[in-house]
């Protein structure tokens, strides 16, 4: 493990994730402290001062420079892969993404999965009703489009307000991203999933 030397990653929580956070807790900690063999703890700041909410005393030692609420990680002496701590900054950054914990875990097991995040804007410039609109499209009705897509592309995806994550394969990811800019650039959602069954039928039969 990098020679012994303990090496450190934070994560920031924004506030709309912190109730939920609180509420995995346990979800979060038990893989990446028991299996994954790192360090986790959370750091609390605020004006009535800070607290930590940790489940193990030997993490009291950490310094604690954090102006707002961040994941602390950190290796240990029996940390198996130095590559661990960068798998479980990405697990819990993940989460804070929105993506729920099921989906977000398998960063930890597998090595080829990534988060990809972009903006509407990114792809184009909409406003009021016309960026409601395209918000809706990209969802549908009861989230069948953003669901269709997900199976299509073999993705999790995350509509947050105008901010949209994709945690999948290299590959898949960029298929998932092409659909989404489609419909934001105003494809019908019909056109769309004719192209996705077509593409995926391409990637049945390359893999």
């Amino acid at each position: 493990m990098s020679g012994g030397q303990v090496q450190f990653r934070k994560v920031s929580v924004p506030p709309h994730r912190y109730t939920p956070l609180k509420k995995a807790w346990m979800d979060i900690y038990t893989p990446i402290y028991e299996q994954m063999k790192i360090d986790i703890r959370m750091n609390l700041k605020d004006c009535r001062g800070s607290f930590v909410l940790s489940y193990e005393e030997n993490l009291d030692g950490y310094r604690d420079h954090a102006k707002t609420r961040k994941v602390e990680l950190k290796t240990r002496a029996d940390t198996p892969d130095i590559s661990n701590l960068q798998k479980c900054a990405d697990f819990v950054h993940a989460f804070t993404l929105g993506f729920d914990i099921p989906d977000a875990i398998a960063l930890l097991r597998l090595d080829d999965l990534y988060v990809d995040s972009f903006e509407i804007k990114d792809v184009k410039t909409l406003r009021g009703e016309h960026l409601s609109r395209a918000i809706g499209r990209l969802a549908g009705k009861g989230g069948k489009t953003k669901f269709a897509i997900e199976n299509s592309t073999r993705t999790r995806i995350v509509i947050a307000d105008t901010k949209i994550h994709i945690l999948g394969s290299f590959l898949n990811i960029k298929v998932a991203r092409d659909s989404l800019c489609s419909l934001i650039l105003g494809s019908p959602a019909g056109k769309v999933y004719s192209k996705l069954r077509a593409v995926s039928a391409r990637m049945a039969e390359k893999f």
